[in-house]
């Protein structure tokens, strides 16, 4: 199989993709990363469903990434990555990791993403795969760091 794209093309999509994610999250704009998607583009969410479009995309995510706690997510650091040059896939472990809660620990759950690379710095395909249960209790051990150290929700 000849790949589509190059690798240097591939590193650089990918790195495009996690600085944008990560400033989205930094200023809480999610218009951004929904530009990273091709108008066709599905992103299969598990726990919310099937987005499709950048639009479509931007119209689920950016209401809820305002939401508290989500609002308190602040980087999206990646773990390992795995690239299948060939066929244009990324599968990905990725952290969501919390805002430091005032006593500089980290906390954070991961999810697995897959992607495929569309081309011109865009994506076509995004699912997100995790476990609610470990997010749920990364997020209550947060809020009680965070209440302990003075934080109040919102």
């Amino acid at each position: 199989m000849t790949p589509r794209w190059s690798r240097e093309e591939l590193d650089r999509a990918h790195a495009h993709y996690q600085e944008v994610a990560n400033r989205c999250a930094a200023n809480g704009q999610w218009r951004e990363w929904a530009d990273l998607f091709t108008d066709d583009a599905a992103y299969l969410e598990h726990t919310f469903g099937t987005f499709h479009g950048s639009e479509g995309i931007f119209d689920w995510i950016a209401p809820l990434m305002a939401q508290w706690p989500n609002s308190a997510m602040t980087s999206f650091p990646h773990s390992w990555c795995v690239c299948d040059e060939a066929r244009g896939w990324w599968i990905c472990r990725i952290e969501n990791r919390m805002m430091d809660p005032g006593d500089g620990s980290v906390h954070q759950a991961h999810n697995i993403t897959v992607l495929h690379y569309a081309g011109d710095m865009k994506f076509s395909y995004e699912e997100d795969a995790y476990n609610p249960a470990a997010f749920g209790t990364m997020i209550d051990e947060w809020l009680r760091v965070y209440r302990a150290h003075g934080g109040a929700p919102g």
